[in-house]
């Protein structure tokens, strides 16, 4: 049972800016991958965003139909939590639009590719923009989290934006199929992190539980680093953890 509440405020902000100040990030340079950046924007839990929007565990695809099956990135789990207090803290997941040629269907952050001489933050700023409808300026930046190297060819770079506490998202639907508003309090779930051996790797796959789903690497190692640092101030890396077979294309 989740216990922990983070009421969006300034003293939320305050504690994430001091923490991620404090924490050395480790950034990959490597000629073999190429520059992507990832956003997580905290938002208030209460942000709406019509039939793109949705409150974990109740999830709806832009028909309205509940997104309740289980595909590569994610599992069912146990009964979804109850729509969570508009005051408390959240950030952003979205699900892949299904016509996309990469990874279409799946859970992830918003990002993508840097642009020419972008930095990771502009970066994000600008793909939360065009995915999500939501202009955060750079003042809104609050820091970065290690380089991840992906199995499939990226060095992402993962910003922490601080987002609006309430408002509308307005989704791309060419890009974002849904969009779940996941209380940060989700990210203390005491089942995550999770970790499966498989053959084809020494290292292990992370996973983290949200709600009534399991989200893999390398989402799950991202946000189980934003956990640890940001919320709780303890340096922890995880660029060694392993993505499952299915994301190294």
């Amino acid at each position: 049972m989740l216990v922990t509440m983070y009421p969006m405020g300034d003293r939320l902000r305050a504690r994430a800016v001091e923490n991620l100040r404090s924490f050395d990030p480790v950034a990959v340079e490597r000629d073999d991958l190429r520059r992507a950046a990832v956003a997580l924007v905290i938002v208030g839990a209460g942000i709406a965003g019509g039939d793109a929007a949705t409150s974990p565990g109740h999830g709806r695809d832009r028909s309205g139909s509940r997104t309740g099956t289980p595909d590569r990135a994610e599992a069912i789990g146990s009964t979804p939590d109850p729509d969570p207090d508009p005051r408390d803290a959240a950030f952003l997941l979205t699900r892949r639009a299904a016509g996309l040629r990469a990874h279409p269907g799946q859970w992830a952050l918003p990002g993508g590719r840097l642009d020419g001489d972008e930095d990771p933050a502009s970066a994000a700023r600008r793909e939360v923009a065009e995915e999500l409808g939501l202009r955060i300026g750079a003042e809104q930046v609050l820091g970065v989290l290690d380089d991840f190297p992906t199995r499939s060819g990226y060095a992402m770079t993962p910003v922490v934006l601080w987002g609006p506490g309430s408002g509308v998202i307005d989704a791309n639907p060419d890009e974002v199929e849904s969009v779940r508003v996941v209380p940060l309090a989700q990210l203390d779930h005491p089942e995550s992190p999770s970790f499966e051996r498989i053959p084809e790797s020494e290292a292990p796959i992370i996973r983290m539980r949200l709600s009534d789903r399991w989200i893999n690497a390398p989402t799950a190692a991202i946000l189980y680093q934003f956990r640890e640092v940001m919320l709780h101030g303890r340096p922890t890396r995880v660029a060694h953890y392993e993505q499952p077979v299915w994301a190294w294309k």
